[in-house]
């Protein structure tokens, strides 16, 4: 019964946006960066899609909800490793967003096994949000340019320190929040 609830068109667009994210980093390798451009464009429209429709539908679940975030984070990781590693993006900015997510995601499995409730406790933030859509933004930015042969290289400089800050920002704030999620006189074992 519960396979039934959560297989449904919300979850169904997020696991297709986990799905895009190897042909992303395949067409990127290959330098087909329009093709990849397109994969990225696709799978941000999952991403507004899956949200919306869980709303519209009334179809939010436990499974949607954790993993929405994850699909997001599999990839944008993904797309900065591929900017970074062609050096379309400082190194520093591949280092701070991919730490970030795995500080947030080690952060959250570590107090799961803590005993904390996540999904009751942690909420996305509307910093966060901005941070994802900034730096969704200026992977959409780069993929574009190169595939449009245009260049916008003073919007590129201003969103790359604006994610570089937003996600530094973003993820003391996680750090701070997941601290203070540990209860000192409980153990994992309690």
């Amino acid at each position: 019964m519960a396979l039934e609830k959560n297989w449904n068109l919300p979850n169904s667009l997020t696991i297709l946006r986990v799905l895009l994210t190897p042909g992303f980093v395949l067409a990127f390798i290959k330098g087909q960066v329009e093709i990849a451009w397109g994969l990225f464009a696709l799978a941000g429209l999952t991403d507004a899609l899956d949200g919306f429709l869980a709303r519209v539908l009334k179809q939010r679940t436990t499974l949607g909800a954790m993993l929405d975030p994850l699909a997001d984070k599999v990839l944008l990781v993904a797309a900065y490793l591929c900017l970074g590693t062609w050096e379309w993006i400082p190194t520093w900015l591949t280092v701070v967003v991919i730490s970030r997510d795995f500080l947030i995601v080690g952060g959250l499995a570590l107090l799961t096994f803590w005993g904390t409730d996540i999904r009751a406790e942690i909420k996305p933030t509307m910093i966060s949000k901005v941070n994802t859509n900034a730096q969704i933004g200026l992977v959409f930015l780069l993929l574009a340019e190169r595939s449009l042969s245009f260049y916008w290289s003073g919007l590129e400089t201003v969103l790359i320190f604006t994610v570089g800050g937003l996600t530094f920002i973003t993820g003391i704030h996680y750090v701070i929040r997941g601290v203070s999620l540990f209860h000192p006189h409980e153990t994992p074992f309690s």
